[in-house]
This record gives C-alpha cells, structure tokens and sequence, in this order.
C-alpha cells in the first residue's frame, strides 16, 4: 500500500472544528492522513475548494497533499446543496487521479463524498473504501420536533453507498449495528475500527494553571465542546445546568461551539433566550471555536465535560477529554457507550431529562472522590485510543480491499 486518496467533500480537513460544517470528522481525516504517512503511505486529500483565497494543492505534512478542487462557488456550501457541483468535483479528481497512477484505493467520508467516490471507483476501477460518521437515520431516530428532517436523496444515496463500495469502516460495533439494522448492510462488508485521540495534545495537567491560560475564573466549570444544533443536544446542557446552579455555589458553564446546519442560528438564539430567561448571563460563556491544538488547556480548565449528543458514531470531545484527565458525563447512546463505559472516565446518562443530566453533574461537582476516581480512570481508558493502534487496524483494512 504505497499511496490513497482520501475524499472529504464538503468540508476542508484544515477548516476550524466546531464551526460551520466542521467537526470531528476533519480531525480524523486530519489525523488519520498524518498518521499513515508516518507508515510511509502517501496521501492525496481531496476536497471542494471552499475559499478564492486558498491554494490548488497544500503539503499538510510530510507525505500528505491537501487538493483544492474548484466546483462550484467558492465558498462553504450546505452538503446538500453540494450535490448541484459534484459532478464536476468528480470530473476533475478524475483527472487529477491520472497523474498519480500508484493510488491503490480511495477512502471516502460521510454520504456525499461517498457518492462522488462511487462514480470515481467507477471510472478508475480503484477499491472504495467508506466512513460515514453519521448516519441519516439514526440522527432522524432522536430527531426533536420542529427540526428539519434528513433530506430523501441523503437517505438514498447512504443505502446507494452502502451496497456499492467494497468495504464500510464503522467506528464502533454500535455504528456497526445500525448500519446493519437500519440499512440491511451486509454484515461482512463492514469493518470496525475505531479513531485515536492525539496523546500528545491531551495528556492530564493541572487545573489551575490551564485556568490562568485561558482566562478563565478559578470556579466550578462545566463544559460543552460541539457545533450549535439540536444532534449535539446544546440545550440539555443549558437546560441542566440552570439545575446544577442550585446545587453548585459560583458554578459556570462554558459552550464552546458555533451554529451549524439548517436549524443551527435557531438553535443559538434560542440558548441565549433560555439564559436570559434563567437568569443565567452571568453563570453561562458562549466562546467561539478553538484550535484542535489548544483544545488540550480547554478540557484542563474545565471540572467535567458534558457530552449529551442524540446520536454520536464515536464521540471524539469524550475521548480527549478523558484523554486530558477530566471527568465527562455522556449521552448512553451510539458510540458515546464504548467510548466512555460506566463508572470509567465518565457517566452515563440515560435519556436526555434535564433533571437527570444535572443529578449526574452535580455529582461529579460535589463528590470530590467520585471526580478523582473518574479523572484517574480517563487516561487509563483514552490509551486505548491511540492513532497508531487505529492505522494499524485500518491499514489492514485497506490491504484485505486493495
């Protein structure tokens, strides 16, 4: 396996996470692009060019070519409003794919690039590989009302994939499941391996130092790291923490995020309503997204991380912040139940009733035994996340397909 080409439509692995339609999914195209060029696998990315003001092709690290591919505006664009530009997206990998005759495979992410890789497979005869990171059907089956629903031709096109391609890469057995429940994907076309968390940027560190870093006063903290939209369940984490501050002297929260998808500027302003509504503007920080590379000081500064997502792959906010020695409180669904096992590194939290989410919190805030015993336990369990366990994995992957 000398070279692969790595499909990320609609999003730049660079691009800020927790902003616009970045997330987790850039790291861990990011991340796994620099961790197979460590194996000496050389790595071409492409993506739609989002920006006049970036260049044709970026070297991201030794071994890892970043490709700009002019279609359509260039700017970002809602994924599904990417469908209109894709077919001279893959027009022009195609060509591009020509001048790099020793790509041996093609490993595309989420249900656009996906379908772009299904018409590339088909025009090169290249192996096709497959990371969804969400799934339609499972973000609709905790949906709240009033939200928009996954559009028809995304639903199509996930089951068009999943009978197309030579292989899925599912994060978790959890995501393995639905994949085969609520697709009917063939159980043998899919393979679990789940990402790493970077050891080197989250490691444990002291509390207060991390507070003087980053501004922030020295008081009970309770985080909230994701994109602003009803999937990352901002408002369960209002909504519990305006309990929690009953139960809490002086306690803060801090989101850390900015809206994302259809409903997400709804979903912002109707947090800020709340917080005003709770008289909570002085208890609750909207901060706008981090670099992935201080992220470390952010989980450090905070007493515990809540996760309450509606429907998470892996959870990759959990992961590091166990990774970085704080107690997280998860959502007891999808990947967030392997990633943080009861009693290890974290709670879990059935449901998403406030009431039950700030019972959970405020534990962890009042019982100091109960948060040393879960910040010990997160490194212990983040080691077993590593990037260099997940190539190893997925490099084996790509040899069985290739």
């Amino acid at each position: 396996m000398r070279r692969i080409a790595l499909l990320t439509v609609h999003t730049c692995p660079l691009l800020q996470p927790g902003s616009g339609w970045s997330g987790g999914m850039n790291v861990y195209v990011d991340e796994l692009a620099r961790a197979l060029a460590r194996e000496d696998v050389r790595v071409d990315i492409f993506t739609r060019r989002h920006s006049s003001q970036v260049p044709d092709t970026v070297t991201v690290d030794r071994g890892v070519v970043l490709h700009h591919i002019e279609a359509g505006p260039p700017r970002e664009v809602d994924p599904q409003r990417s469908l209109r530009y894709m077919d001279t997206f893959i027009e022009r990998v195609i060509g591009q794919l020509r001048f790099l005759p020793d790509v041996s495979l093609i490993h595309s992410h989420y249900w656009l690039s996906g379908w772009a890789g299904l018409r590339i497979r088909s025009a090169t005869g290249l192996p096709q590989v497959h990371s969804f990171h969400t799934l339609g059907r499972v973000k609709d089956r905790e949906r709240l009302p009033g939200t928009t629903p996954t559009h028809l031709s995304r639903l199509a096109t996930e089951e068009e994939v999943i009978a197309g391609v030579d292989r899925i890469i599912a994060s978790t057995d959890a995501e393995k499941t639905d994949l085969i429940g609520d697709y009917g994907a063939e159980r043998s076309k899919i393979s679990v391996a789940p990402p790493g968390v970077d050891h080197d940027l989250f490691t444990p560190g002291l509390k207060r130092s991390a507070r003087l870093r980053m501004g922030w006063p020295d008081v009970p903290t309770v985080l909230f790291v994701g994109r602003i939209q009803s999937l990352k369940g901002p408002d369960v984490a209002l909504e519990s923490f305006a309990r929690v501050v009953e139960m809490v002297e002086g306690a803060r929260l801090v989101m850390v995020g900015s809206p994302s998808g259809a409903d997400g500027r709804r979903d912002l302003a109707e947090l800020h309503r709340l917080v005003k509504e709770r008289d909570l503007v002085d208890r609750v920080t909207f901060a706008e997204p981090v670099p992935h590379a201080q992220m470390g000081d952010v989980y450090r500064a905070s007493d515990v991380v809540v996760v309450p997502s509606r429907s998470e792959s892996f959870g990759l906010v959990a992961a590091e912040a166990q990774a970085s020695g704080v107690p997280v409180v998860a959502a007891n669904t999808g990947g967030l139940a392997h990633v943080v096992p009861e009693g290890s590194g974290g709670v879990l939290v059935d449901g998403w009733d406030p009431d039950n989410w700030a019972s959970a919190v405020g534990s962890v805030l009042t019982d100091s035994g109960l948060a040393r015993r879960l910040a010990a336990s997160g490194p212990q369990l983040a080691e077993g996340f590593s990037w260099e366990t997940a190539v190893e994995r997925i490099l084996e992957i790509y040899q069985d397909v290739a």
